[in-house]
């Protein structure tokens, strides 16, 4: 089909105003003297992105492509994610919580940072790879009886048990800071919420932020392995990766029976990950400079917290933001969709690309 002189470029261009304007639940942008927009302010994560995004030496994020990019995913389904899954606990809905928390505790490192190799386990028949090889290690264990939801097991796991539980095709990285972790999250629960994390999430209101008491504002504070935060130039900036996805995936997973659901759901940004910013090079929305795209393509380890890395996940999370609201301008009001909406369509879609990404040894994701 040919487009018409009014072209679907010149359409979206049009637009362009619109799909920078504010969504229910977020500050107007700050407009800089170079008519760019800038971050809220009054939002816990992306107010904290703005000395990132306005001095940053090694990202550069184009807008023209978040509007080019925003013209056709604007006219795809976009569901919301259900995240039942065969890899989960089914039948109990306080098992199935406690599962997906376990689950978002250890959510990061999936691939050898020497041998460039990802983790990879055969389970129910098909081979499973990344963090889904690790939730059907975590799937096989629960099927055994292994008590791998209460606290006082966690609290006490041995190094032997992780390697047991997580036999795969390599050594799962990082295996000792994923002992480490169970270990603090086994004795909070264990501790305070009679070893069960679904008692934690029904003592507090259901809501990410309210001043101090939301769910995400509690996790972070009782757990600390959570807490997802870096220094850029003195600046604070703040991402929460692990801590926004998994109140992310309990709402998608019991909003509609009743269990969990939480009240703000459109304060949640996307999550900053290693695969995101591999669809934003992708679709030249972002950029990098020389040197920090040769390191990439090296494999070479790009500094946890430097300003490489923050920049990567700080633009991640600004140019998934901008391009949910253009993408929200071309769809009518009934179809608007959420940040972490279109995260899931750039994740589901990029996940498994042999294009590299950055490499970086954190916990945070």
């Amino acid at each position: 089909m040919v487009d018409s002189a009014f072209s679907r470029r010149r359409f979206v261009g049009a637009l362009s105003g619109a799909a920078l304007a504010p969504r229910a639940g977020f500050g107007r942008e700050a407009i800089t003297q170079s008519g760019a927009a800038t971050p809220p302010s009054d939002h816990p994560v992306f107010g904290t992105l703005t000395p990132v995004v306005t001095s940053a030496r090694h990202v550069r994020l184009d807008e023209d492509r978040i509007r080019d990019v925003a013209s056709f995913l604007a006219y795809e389904e976009l569901p919301w994610p259900d995240f039942r899954s065969p890899l989960q606990p089914d039948g109990n809905d306080a098992d199935a919580m406690d599962f997906i928390f376990l689950i978002s505790t250890i959510n990061f490192a999936f691939t050898d940072f020497e041998k460039h190799l990802m983790f990879k386990v055969d389970y129910a028949g098909a081979e499973r790879s990344d963090s889904d090889a690790m939730v059907a290690c975590l799937k096989r264990a629960f099927d055994r009886g292994v008590p791998i939801l209460e606290g006082g097991y966690l609290a006490e796991i041995q190094r032997s048990e992780l390697e047991e539980i997580f036999r795969g095709n390599i050594v799962m990285p990082m295996l000792d800071e994923r002992l480490s972790i169970f270990h603090e999250v086994g004795r909070v629960l264990k501790e305070r919420y009679q070893g069960r994390f679904h008692r934690f999430v029904h003592e507090r209101p259901h809501r990410l932020y309210d001043e101090g008491r939301g769910v995400l504002e509690r996790l972070v504070a009782e757990f600390p392995s959570f807490r997802d935060e870096s220094s850029y130039r003195g600046h604070r900036v703040s991402f929460q990766k692990r801590a926004q996805l998994l109140f992310w995936s309990l709402h998608a997973r019991f909003r509609e029976g009743g269990f969990f659901r939480l009240e703000d759901p459109e304060k949640l940004t996307v999550f900053a990950d290693y695969i995101v910013p591999v669809a934003l090079r992708l679709f030249r929305i972002t950029s990098y400079s020389e040197e920090l795209e040769k390191a990439i393509n090296r494999h070479q380890i790009l500094p946890a917290h430097g300003e490489e890395e923050v920049e990567i996940r700080a633009f991640t999370l600004w140019a998934m933001h901008l391009l949910t609201r253009a993408i929200n301008a071309l769809r009518p009001p009934d179809r608007q969709v959420i940040e972490p909406v279109v995260d899931g369509r750039i994740w589901t879609h990029y996940h498994t690309t042999h294009w590299p990404h950055h490499l970086t040894v954190t916990t945070a994701y």
